[in-house]
Protein backbone atom coordinates (compact mmCIF):
# COMPACT_ATOMS: atom_id res chain seq x y z
CA UNK A 1 0.00 0.00 0.00
CA UNK A 2 1.59 3.46 -0.51
CA UNK A 3 2.29 5.48 1.71
CA UNK A 4 0.97 9.38 1.55
CA UNK A 5 3.51 12.01 2.66
CA UNK A 6 2.31 13.57 5.86
CA UNK A 7 4.54 14.04 9.10
CA UNK A 8 2.05 10.84 10.93
CA UNK A 9 3.20 8.34 8.35
CA UNK A 10 6.99 9.55 8.84
CA UNK A 11 7.65 6.30 11.03
CA UNK A 12 6.98 3.96 8.14
CA UNK A 13 8.24 5.90 5.16
CA UNK A 14 11.73 5.92 7.36
CA UNK A 15 11.46 2.19 6.22
CA UNK A 16 12.10 2.53 2.07
CA UNK A 17 13.77 6.55 2.30
CA UNK A 18 15.70 8.78 4.86
CA UNK A 19 13.70 10.69 6.90
CA UNK A 20 14.19 13.86 9.06
CA UNK A 21 16.13 12.95 12.16
CA UNK A 22 14.79 15.79 14.57
CA UNK A 23 11.82 16.82 16.48
CA UNK A 24 10.14 19.52 13.60
CA UNK A 25 8.03 20.72 16.48
CA UNK A 26 11.36 22.08 18.16
CA UNK A 27 12.17 23.84 14.87
CA UNK A 28 12.06 27.79 14.94
CA UNK A 29 11.23 30.53 11.66
CA UNK A 30 14.87 31.90 11.11
CA UNK A 31 14.98 31.90 7.22
CA UNK A 32 11.78 33.23 4.81
CA UNK A 33 12.40 31.92 1.51
CA UNK A 34 10.51 33.55 -2.06
CA UNK A 35 10.54 31.74 -4.39
CA UNK A 36 9.59 27.82 -3.44
CA UNK A 37 10.67 25.67 -6.62
CA UNK A 38 12.44 22.31 -7.24
CA UNK A 39 16.14 23.61 -7.31
CA UNK A 40 15.35 25.45 -3.43
CA UNK A 41 14.18 22.35 -2.05
CA UNK A 42 17.18 20.18 -3.58
CA UNK A 43 19.22 22.59 -2.51
CA UNK A 44 19.15 25.29 0.14
CA UNK A 45 16.46 23.06 1.96
CA UNK A 46 18.10 19.94 2.02
CA UNK A 47 21.59 21.64 3.33
CA UNK A 48 19.31 22.94 5.64
CA UNK A 49 17.78 19.62 6.65
CA UNK A 50 21.16 17.87 6.66
CA UNK A 51 22.17 20.74 9.25
CA UNK A 52 18.51 20.19 11.91
CA UNK A 53 19.93 16.53 11.49
CA UNK A 54 22.95 16.75 13.25
CA UNK A 55 20.91 18.51 15.87
CA UNK A 56 22.14 22.34 15.48
CA UNK A 57 20.77 25.51 14.69
CA UNK A 58 16.94 24.61 14.88
CA UNK A 59 16.27 28.15 15.34
CA UNK A 60 16.77 28.34 11.46
CA UNK A 61 13.89 26.98 9.71
CA UNK A 62 12.45 27.71 6.32
CA UNK A 63 9.47 29.59 6.05
CA UNK A 64 8.38 29.97 1.91
CA UNK A 65 6.74 32.93 0.38
CA UNK A 66 5.75 33.89 -2.96
CA UNK A 67 4.10 36.52 -5.57
CA UNK A 68 3.26 34.40 -8.54
CA UNK A 69 0.29 32.00 -9.48
CA UNK A 70 2.33 28.96 -9.50
CA UNK A 71 3.71 29.90 -5.70
CA UNK A 72 0.06 29.34 -4.64
CA UNK A 73 -0.07 26.33 -6.03
CA UNK A 74 2.96 24.82 -4.82
CA UNK A 75 2.05 25.99 -1.52
CA UNK A 76 -1.24 24.40 -1.41
CA UNK A 77 0.47 20.91 -2.47
CA UNK A 78 2.87 21.24 0.16
CA UNK A 79 0.35 22.17 2.92
CA UNK A 80 -1.55 19.06 2.34
CA UNK A 81 1.77 17.03 3.34
CA UNK A 82 2.78 18.98 6.03
CA UNK A 83 5.35 21.14 4.13
CA UNK A 84 7.64 17.93 3.93
CA UNK A 85 9.62 17.25 0.28
CA UNK A 86 10.44 14.05 -1.03
CA UNK A 87 14.06 14.20 -2.74
CA UNK A 88 15.31 11.72 -4.70
CA UNK A 89 19.13 11.65 -6.13
CA UNK A 90 19.79 9.30 -9.16
CA UNK A 91 23.25 8.38 -10.25
CA UNK A 92 24.37 5.66 -12.71
CA UNK A 93 25.27 3.24 -10.06
CA UNK A 94 21.38 4.06 -8.14
CA UNK A 95 18.97 5.86 -6.32
CA UNK A 96 18.30 6.98 -2.87
CA UNK A 97 15.32 9.13 -1.48
CA UNK A 98 15.19 11.43 1.50
CA UNK A 99 11.88 13.12 2.65
CA UNK A 100 13.22 16.57 4.14
CA UNK A 101 11.92 18.88 6.42
CA UNK A 102 13.35 22.06 6.80
CA UNK A 103 10.21 24.00 6.13
CA UNK A 104 7.71 24.40 8.42
CA UNK A 105 5.38 26.62 7.03
CA UNK A 106 4.72 28.88 3.86
CA UNK A 107 2.81 31.79 3.97
CA UNK A 108 -0.41 32.53 1.90
CA UNK A 109 0.40 34.16 -1.77
CA UNK A 110 -1.19 37.23 -1.60
CA UNK A 111 -1.66 38.06 2.17
CA UNK A 112 0.25 41.53 2.63
CA UNK A 113 -0.42 41.50 6.56
CA UNK A 114 1.20 38.18 6.68
CA UNK A 115 4.04 38.13 4.33
CA UNK A 116 5.06 41.73 5.73
CA UNK A 117 4.48 41.08 9.72
CA UNK A 118 6.64 37.91 9.00
CA UNK A 119 9.37 39.79 6.58
CA UNK A 120 9.49 42.56 10.28
CA UNK A 121 9.95 39.35 13.11
CA UNK A 122 13.16 39.68 14.53
CA UNK A 123 13.15 35.98 14.77
CA UNK A 124 13.93 36.04 10.91
CA UNK A 125 17.21 37.30 9.93
CA UNK A 126 17.65 35.77 6.33
CA UNK A 127 15.13 36.13 3.18
CA UNK A 128 16.49 34.56 0.70
CA UNK A 129 15.12 34.14 -3.07
CA UNK A 130 15.72 31.73 -6.56
CA UNK A 131 13.24 33.53 -8.87
CA UNK A 132 15.00 32.88 -11.93
CA UNK A 133 17.68 34.38 -13.86
CA UNK A 134 14.76 36.97 -15.51
CA UNK A 135 13.24 37.55 -11.96
CA UNK A 136 15.60 40.17 -11.28
CA UNK A 137 14.24 42.87 -13.74
CA UNK A 138 17.50 43.34 -15.22
CA UNK A 139 17.73 44.98 -18.76
CA UNK A 140 19.77 41.97 -20.91
CA UNK A 141 22.04 44.36 -22.87
CA UNK A 142 23.31 46.16 -19.96
CA UNK A 143 22.76 43.62 -17.35
CA UNK A 144 21.41 46.76 -14.92
CA UNK A 145 18.45 47.18 -13.03
CA UNK A 146 15.32 48.24 -15.42
CA UNK A 147 13.81 51.20 -13.12
CA UNK A 148 11.22 51.83 -15.91
CA UNK A 149 9.51 48.48 -15.85
CA UNK A 150 6.33 48.39 -15.14
CA UNK A 151 6.39 46.55 -12.04
CA UNK A 152 8.64 48.41 -10.59
CA UNK A 153 7.55 51.70 -11.61
CA UNK A 154 3.99 50.44 -10.06
CA UNK A 155 5.54 49.25 -6.73
CA UNK A 156 7.56 52.71 -6.29
CA UNK A 157 3.70 54.47 -6.46
CA UNK A 158 2.02 52.34 -4.01
CA UNK A 159 4.92 51.12 -1.93
CA UNK A 160 2.55 50.04 0.78
CA UNK A 161 0.92 47.19 -1.65
CA UNK A 162 3.47 46.06 -3.56
CA UNK A 163 3.31 43.47 -5.55
CA UNK A 164 7.32 42.40 -6.77
CA UNK A 165 9.73 40.30 -4.46
CA UNK A 166 11.32 43.24 -4.04
CA UNK A 167 9.03 45.51 -2.90
CA UNK A 168 8.24 43.44 -0.14
CA UNK A 169 11.28 42.91 0.94
CA UNK A 170 11.68 46.60 0.56
CA UNK A 171 8.20 46.59 2.74
CA UNK A 172 9.71 44.30 5.67
CA UNK A 173 13.03 46.21 5.79
CA UNK A 174 11.16 49.52 6.59
CA UNK A 175 8.95 47.56 9.50
CA UNK A 176 11.80 46.92 11.00
CA UNK A 177 13.72 49.91 11.08
CA UNK A 178 10.81 51.68 11.82
CA UNK A 179 10.51 49.33 14.58
CA UNK A 180 14.38 49.49 15.89
CA UNK A 181 15.12 45.76 14.54
CA UNK A 182 18.12 45.01 13.08
CA UNK A 183 17.77 44.46 8.97
CA UNK A 184 17.83 40.90 7.42
CA UNK A 185 20.59 39.43 5.40
CA UNK A 186 19.43 39.52 1.91
CA UNK A 187 20.91 36.10 0.20
CA UNK A 188 20.52 35.08 -3.70
CA UNK A 189 20.79 31.83 -4.13
CA UNK A 190 20.04 32.15 -8.20
CA UNK A 191 22.22 31.51 -11.03
CA UNK A 192 23.35 35.63 -11.68
CA UNK A 193 27.03 36.49 -12.03
CA UNK A 194 27.27 38.77 -8.62
CA UNK A 195 23.97 37.86 -7.60
CA UNK A 196 23.79 39.91 -4.25
CA UNK A 197 24.93 42.90 -6.12
CA UNK A 198 21.82 42.56 -8.52
CA UNK A 199 20.14 42.00 -5.45
CA UNK A 200 21.23 45.04 -3.66
CA UNK A 201 20.85 46.78 -6.82
CA UNK A 202 16.89 45.72 -7.22
CA UNK A 203 15.99 46.81 -3.25
CA UNK A 204 17.97 49.70 -3.46
CA UNK A 205 16.96 50.50 -7.18
CA UNK A 206 13.09 50.70 -6.48
CA UNK A 207 13.75 52.52 -2.98
CA UNK A 208 15.77 55.13 -4.95
CA UNK A 209 12.13 55.74 -6.41
CA UNK A 210 10.47 56.22 -3.46
CA UNK A 211 12.95 57.99 -1.28
CA UNK A 212 16.83 58.50 -2.07
CA UNK A 213 17.51 58.21 1.61
CA UNK A 214 15.86 55.11 2.34
CA UNK A 215 18.12 53.81 -0.99
CA UNK A 216 21.27 55.10 1.06
CA UNK A 217 19.98 53.22 3.59
CA UNK A 218 19.61 50.04 2.10
CA UNK A 219 23.24 50.17 0.86
CA UNK A 220 24.66 51.42 4.34
CA UNK A 221 22.53 49.01 6.48
CA UNK A 222 21.64 45.70 4.78
CA UNK A 223 24.10 42.84 3.24
CA UNK A 224 23.19 41.25 0.24
CA UNK A 225 26.00 38.26 0.00
CA UNK A 226 27.37 36.90 -3.38
CA UNK A 227 26.95 32.87 -4.01
CA UNK A 228 27.15 30.68 -6.19
CA UNK A 229 24.82 27.76 -6.05
CA UNK A 230 24.88 24.13 -8.03
CA UNK A 231 22.61 21.03 -8.43
CA UNK A 232 21.00 19.59 -11.48
CA UNK A 233 17.49 19.38 -10.85
CA UNK A 234 14.47 18.81 -13.27
CA UNK A 235 11.38 19.72 -13.53
CA UNK A 236 8.57 17.31 -12.28
CA UNK A 237 5.98 15.61 -13.84
CA UNK A 238 3.46 12.97 -13.50
CA UNK A 239 6.93 10.16 -15.26
CA UNK A 240 8.67 11.85 -11.13
CA UNK A 241 5.63 11.28 -9.25
CA UNK A 242 5.21 8.05 -10.72
CA UNK A 243 8.80 6.87 -10.17
CA UNK A 244 8.57 7.80 -6.96
CA UNK A 245 5.68 5.40 -5.88
CA UNK A 246 7.05 2.72 -7.92
CA UNK A 247 10.07 2.16 -6.52
CA UNK A 248 9.66 3.56 -3.13
CA UNK A 249 5.94 3.50 -2.28
CA UNK A 250 5.69 7.12 -1.35
CA UNK A 251 3.33 9.74 -2.91
CA UNK A 252 4.47 13.03 -2.98
CA UNK A 253 2.60 15.91 -4.77
CA UNK A 254 5.29 17.51 -5.71
CA UNK A 255 8.86 16.03 -5.15
CA UNK A 256 12.01 16.51 -6.48
CA UNK A 257 13.87 14.40 -8.72
CA UNK A 258 18.32 15.42 -8.79
CA UNK A 259 21.97 14.95 -9.02
CA UNK A 260 23.80 13.74 -6.45
CA UNK A 261 26.51 16.23 -6.47
CA UNK A 262 25.67 19.32 -5.35
CA UNK A 263 27.68 23.24 -4.23
CA UNK A 264 27.43 26.25 -2.61
CA UNK A 265 29.70 28.76 -2.12
CA UNK A 266 28.87 31.92 -0.14
CA UNK A 267 30.24 35.63 1.09
CA UNK A 268 30.27 35.00 4.73
CA UNK A 269 28.58 38.47 5.46
CA UNK A 270 25.34 37.80 7.29
CA UNK A 271 25.36 40.33 10.49
CA UNK A 272 22.42 39.01 11.41
CA UNK A 273 23.90 35.84 11.91
CA UNK A 274 23.49 32.52 9.64
CA UNK A 275 23.24 28.75 10.10
CA UNK A 276 26.46 27.03 10.52
CA UNK A 277 26.07 25.54 6.63
CA UNK A 278 30.17 24.47 6.93
CA UNK A 279 28.86 21.95 8.90
CA UNK A 280 27.24 20.10 6.39
CA UNK A 281 29.47 21.01 3.20
CA UNK A 282 28.93 24.81 2.41
CA UNK A 283 32.13 26.73 1.39
CA UNK A 284 31.94 30.24 2.70
CA UNK A 285 34.44 32.35 0.64
CA UNK A 286 35.75 36.04 0.64
CA UNK A 287 35.16 36.43 -2.86
CA UNK A 288 32.17 34.51 -4.78
CA UNK A 289 33.21 35.76 -8.07
CA UNK A 290 35.74 33.32 -9.03
CA UNK A 291 33.51 30.63 -8.66
CA UNK A 292 30.58 32.12 -10.45
CA UNK A 293 32.40 33.02 -13.05
CA UNK A 294 33.67 28.98 -13.84
CA UNK A 295 29.82 27.72 -12.82
CA UNK A 296 27.77 30.17 -14.81
CA UNK A 297 30.20 30.19 -18.42
CA UNK A 298 30.99 26.79 -18.13
CA UNK A 299 28.05 24.99 -16.67
CA UNK A 300 25.28 27.08 -17.63
CA UNK A 301 27.23 28.03 -20.58
CA UNK A 302 27.49 24.62 -21.48
CA UNK A 303 23.81 23.91 -21.32
CA UNK A 304 23.24 26.65 -23.23
CA UNK A 305 25.63 25.13 -26.02
CA UNK A 306 24.05 21.63 -26.13
CA UNK A 307 20.31 22.66 -26.02
CA UNK A 308 19.50 24.51 -29.36
CA UNK A 309 21.19 22.06 -31.65
CA UNK A 310 19.96 18.91 -30.06
CA UNK A 311 16.10 20.98 -29.57
CA UNK A 312 16.66 21.24 -33.44
CA UNK A 313 17.76 17.39 -33.84
CA UNK A 314 14.60 16.56 -31.80
CA UNK A 315 16.62 15.10 -28.79
CA UNK A 316 14.29 14.86 -25.60
CA UNK A 317 16.56 14.29 -23.18
CA UNK A 318 20.06 15.92 -22.21
CA UNK A 319 21.96 12.49 -21.79
CA UNK A 320 20.67 11.46 -25.07
CA UNK A 321 22.21 14.70 -26.84
CA UNK A 322 25.69 13.64 -24.59
CA UNK A 323 25.34 10.64 -26.49
CA UNK A 324 25.28 12.19 -29.74
CA UNK A 325 29.09 12.35 -30.83
CA UNK A 326 27.85 15.67 -32.96
CA UNK A 327 26.66 17.30 -30.21
CA UNK A 328 29.08 15.71 -27.78
CA UNK A 329 31.77 16.96 -29.67
CA UNK A 330 30.68 20.51 -30.17
CA UNK A 331 30.19 20.62 -26.85
CA UNK A 332 33.73 19.75 -25.98
CA UNK A 333 35.26 21.94 -28.81
CA UNK A 334 33.24 25.27 -27.78
CA UNK A 335 34.40 24.33 -24.28
CA UNK A 336 37.88 23.56 -24.59
CA UNK A 337 38.79 26.50 -27.08
CA UNK A 338 36.45 29.32 -26.30
CA UNK A 339 34.73 29.59 -22.79
CA UNK A 340 37.66 27.87 -20.35
CA UNK A 341 40.53 29.76 -21.56
CA UNK A 342 38.68 33.18 -20.63
CA UNK A 343 37.39 31.69 -17.13
CA UNK A 344 39.24 33.73 -14.37
CA UNK A 345 41.75 31.57 -12.36
CA UNK A 346 39.38 29.90 -9.41
CA UNK A 347 41.66 28.64 -6.41
CA UNK A 348 42.15 24.89 -5.67
CA UNK A 349 40.37 24.63 -8.98
CA UNK A 350 41.35 22.78 -12.13
CA UNK A 351 39.69 24.09 -15.04
CA UNK A 352 39.82 21.47 -17.23
CA UNK A 353 38.73 18.92 -14.34
CA UNK A 354 35.98 21.02 -13.41
CA UNK A 355 34.70 20.50 -17.45
CA UNK A 356 35.20 16.84 -17.33
CA UNK A 357 33.02 17.06 -14.66
CA UNK A 358 30.25 19.19 -16.07
CA UNK A 359 30.68 16.42 -18.97
CA UNK A 360 30.29 13.66 -16.48
CA UNK A 361 27.01 15.19 -14.90
CA UNK A 362 25.43 16.32 -17.91
CA UNK A 363 25.61 12.25 -19.08
CA UNK A 364 23.91 10.94 -16.42
CA UNK A 365 21.19 9.02 -17.81
CA UNK A 366 19.16 8.51 -14.64
CA UNK A 367 18.53 12.02 -13.68
CA UNK A 368 15.75 13.05 -16.65
CA UNK A 369 16.74 16.45 -17.44
CA UNK A 370 15.04 17.72 -20.50
CA UNK A 371 16.21 20.12 -23.44
CA UNK A 372 12.75 21.84 -23.37
CA UNK A 373 14.15 22.94 -19.94
CA UNK A 374 17.75 23.91 -21.03
CA UNK A 375 16.21 25.92 -24.05
CA UNK A 376 13.80 28.12 -21.66
CA UNK A 377 14.06 31.89 -21.50
CA UNK A 378 16.75 31.92 -23.73
CA UNK A 379 16.80 35.79 -23.54
CA UNK A 380 17.38 35.98 -20.24
CA UNK A 381 20.19 33.10 -20.05
CA UNK A 382 22.17 33.96 -23.40
CA UNK A 383 23.32 37.22 -22.39
CA UNK A 384 24.25 35.98 -18.96
CA UNK A 385 25.72 32.73 -19.87
CA UNK A 386 27.26 32.93 -23.70
CA UNK A 387 27.59 36.64 -24.58
CA UNK A 388 29.92 37.59 -21.95
CA UNK A 389 32.48 35.10 -22.60
CA UNK A 390 32.15 36.51 -26.49
CA UNK A 391 32.72 39.53 -25.20
CA UNK A 392 35.69 38.53 -23.70
CA UNK A 393 37.24 37.16 -26.40
CA UNK A 394 36.61 40.02 -29.12
CA UNK A 395 38.38 42.25 -26.49
CA UNK A 396 41.46 39.78 -26.40
CA UNK A 397 41.38 39.87 -30.73
CA UNK A 398 40.34 35.88 -30.21
CA UNK A 399 37.69 34.16 -32.41
CA UNK A 400 34.47 33.55 -31.63
CA UNK A 401 33.07 30.71 -34.44
CA UNK A 402 31.56 28.11 -31.70
CA UNK A 403 30.35 30.89 -29.23
CA UNK A 404 28.29 32.67 -32.49
CA UNK A 405 27.32 29.58 -33.43
CA UNK A 406 25.53 28.80 -29.98
CA UNK A 407 23.81 31.90 -30.58
CA UNK A 408 22.87 31.30 -34.35
CA UNK A 409 21.41 27.77 -33.29
CA UNK A 410 19.32 29.39 -30.55
CA UNK A 411 17.87 32.03 -33.34
CA UNK A 412 17.23 29.00 -35.30
CA UNK A 413 15.55 27.33 -32.57
CA UNK A 414 12.87 30.42 -31.89
CA UNK A 415 12.24 30.09 -35.49
CA UNK A 416 9.92 27.33 -34.06
CA UNK A 417 10.58 24.23 -35.72
CA UNK A 418 13.30 21.77 -35.74
CA UNK A 419 14.81 20.45 -38.64
CA UNK A 420 12.59 17.78 -39.23
CA UNK A 421 9.93 20.24 -39.37
CA UNK A 422 8.75 19.34 -35.50
CA UNK A 423 6.73 22.38 -34.07
CA UNK A 424 8.80 24.08 -31.32
CA UNK A 425 6.49 25.18 -28.82
CA UNK A 426 6.66 28.67 -26.87
CA UNK A 427 9.93 28.77 -24.77
CA UNK A 428 10.59 32.18 -23.57
CA UNK A 429 8.92 34.65 -22.30
CA UNK A 430 9.54 37.24 -25.42
CA UNK A 431 8.36 34.25 -27.69
CA UNK A 432 5.94 36.38 -29.75
CA UNK A 433 9.18 39.18 -30.74
CA UNK A 434 11.68 36.02 -31.06
CA UNK A 435 10.25 34.52 -33.72
CA UNK A 436 8.94 37.49 -35.40
CA UNK A 437 12.89 38.09 -35.65
CA UNK A 438 13.60 34.61 -36.37
CA UNK A 439 11.56 34.00 -39.33
CA UNK A 440 13.55 37.51 -40.41
CA UNK A 441 16.65 36.53 -39.87
CA UNK A 442 15.94 33.58 -42.00
CA UNK A 443 16.59 36.11 -44.80
CA UNK A 444 18.72 38.50 -43.13
CA UNK A 445 20.46 36.97 -40.03
CA UNK A 446 21.82 40.98 -38.87
CA UNK A 447 18.13 41.09 -37.86
CA UNK A 448 18.19 38.83 -35.14
CA UNK A 449 21.64 41.02 -34.16
CA UNK A 450 19.06 44.34 -33.65
CA UNK A 451 18.03 43.48 -30.05
CA UNK A 452 20.29 45.62 -29.04
CA UNK A 453 18.99 45.18 -25.79
CA UNK A 454 20.21 41.41 -25.75
CA UNK A 455 23.17 41.63 -27.89
CA UNK A 456 24.90 45.08 -26.81
CA UNK A 457 27.71 46.08 -28.29
CA UNK A 458 27.92 42.55 -29.66
CA UNK A 459 25.58 43.77 -32.29
CA UNK A 460 27.94 46.00 -34.03
CA UNK A 461 30.88 43.97 -33.42
CA UNK A 462 32.27 43.51 -37.30
CA UNK A 463 34.06 40.37 -35.87
CA UNK A 464 30.89 39.15 -34.17
CA UNK A 465 28.66 40.19 -36.66
CA UNK A 466 30.58 38.05 -39.81
CA UNK A 467 30.74 34.86 -37.12
CA UNK A 468 27.04 34.80 -36.59
CA UNK A 469 26.04 35.72 -40.05
CA UNK A 470 27.87 32.78 -41.63
CA UNK A 471 26.65 30.63 -38.45
CA UNK A 472 22.92 31.34 -39.19
CA UNK A 473 23.07 31.41 -43.30
CA UNK A 474 24.90 27.88 -42.53
CA UNK A 475 21.61 26.36 -40.21
CA UNK A 476 19.46 27.21 -42.94
CA UNK A 477 21.27 25.97 -46.20
CA UNK A 478 22.62 23.02 -44.81
CA UNK A 479 21.12 21.94 -41.55
CA UNK A 480 22.32 21.70 -37.98
CA UNK A 481 23.80 18.41 -38.38
CA UNK A 482 26.61 19.74 -41.71
CA UNK A 483 26.87 23.02 -39.87
CA UNK A 484 28.13 21.31 -36.49
CA UNK A 485 30.41 19.12 -38.91
CA UNK A 486 31.41 21.94 -40.43
CA UNK A 487 32.45 23.66 -37.02
CA UNK A 488 33.86 20.26 -36.18
CA UNK A 489 36.26 20.17 -39.23
CA UNK A 490 37.09 23.41 -39.00
CA UNK A 491 35.69 24.85 -42.28
CA UNK A 492 32.68 27.18 -40.68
Amino acid sequence: MPLELSAEDLPEIAAVASVPRYQRGSLTPGIVHFGVGNFHRAHQAVYLDSLFNLGLDHDWALVGAGVRANDAEMREKLLGQDYLTTVVEQEAGGTSARVTGAMIDFLPVGDLAAISETLADPKVRIVSLTVTEGGYYIDPASQRFDANHPDIVADSVNPEAPKTVFGLILLGLQLRRERGIQPFTVMSCDNIPGNGHVTENAVAGLAELISPELASWVRAAVAFPNGMVDRITPATGQRERDALEADFGIVDAWPVFCEEFKQWVLEDRFPAGRPALEQVGVQFVADVAPYEHMKIRILNGGHATIAYPAGLLDIHFVHEAMEHPLVRAFLEKVEREEIVPVVPPVPDTDLGDYYKLIERRFSNPKIGDTIQRLCLDGSNRQPKFILPSAADRLAAGQSVTGLALVSALWARYCYGESDSGKPIPPNDPNWERLTALATEAKIDPVAWLSMGDIFGPLATNPTYVAAFTTALSSLWSRGTKATLEAYLGGTL
